[in-house]
């Protein structure tokens, strides 16, 4: 595979997402991920110090990537307040539903997994989870305004409703079922009308 420089530090990240996803990041070594990757070892270290910062550098990255298609949901997207925040979460359904290996989300994966192992993981999961938080917060207080949304409080709604969503994708992990999932989507509902 023969890949351009400037788009190597990239392509390790998009492998290295896969394989963490999949596997967790503490059973990933890194012969595994260079091996999948199809580059050197020297070009991991070119980008990345230790492990410990390709994690931190892995997070940053999902949460990029994912704050743009959310914002394109949640920001961009039509109807009323409710209207878009039911569409992220029906797609969080959709996407999060059905085999253990359709959860994609780096929260989910990694937080048990690394939060007692690496502070800039930790702190980098916690920074963008907050980012996710704060967008939904937004499409909350625009439905509030639209009169979609009957909350008091956005912010804490926003909060609440997204560890619902992160306890409820934990579970369907361990059930092997989307039940949990739907009673989140469920309750979401009833929290915000």
């Amino acid at each position: 595979m023969n890949i351009k420089t400037n788009d190597t530090r990239q392509h390790i990240l998009d492998v290295g997402y896969q394989l963490v996803v999949t596997k967790g990041f503490t059973s990933v070594g890194l012969s595994e991920l260079l091996k999948t990757a199809d580059v050197p070892k020297g070009s991991f270290y070119h980008y990345f110090k230790s492990k410990e910062q390709f994690g931190e550098a892995l997070i940053e990255d999902y949460f990029q990537q994912y704050l743009e298609r959310i914002n394109s949901i949640l920001e961009l997207g039509e109807g009323s307040g409710l209207d878009r925040v039911l569409a992220y979460f029906g797609r969080w359904l959709s996407v999060e539903g059905g085999s253990c290996n359709a959860h994609k989300c780096l929260v989910v994966k990694l937080s048990a997994e690394v939060s007692d192992l690496s502070t800039p993981m930790r702190e980098a999961l916690l920074f963008g989870a907050n980012r996710v938080v704060a967008a939904i917060a937004k499409c909350l207080q625009e439905g509030t305004e639209d009169g979609s949304i009957n909350v008091v409080d956005s912010k804490n709604t926003a909060q609440v409703i997204y560890q619902l969503w992160l306890g409820a994708s934990l579970m369907s992990k361990l059930t092997q079922d989307q039940l949990g999932l739907e009673q989140a989507f469920i309750t979401t509902k009833q929290l915000l009308v």
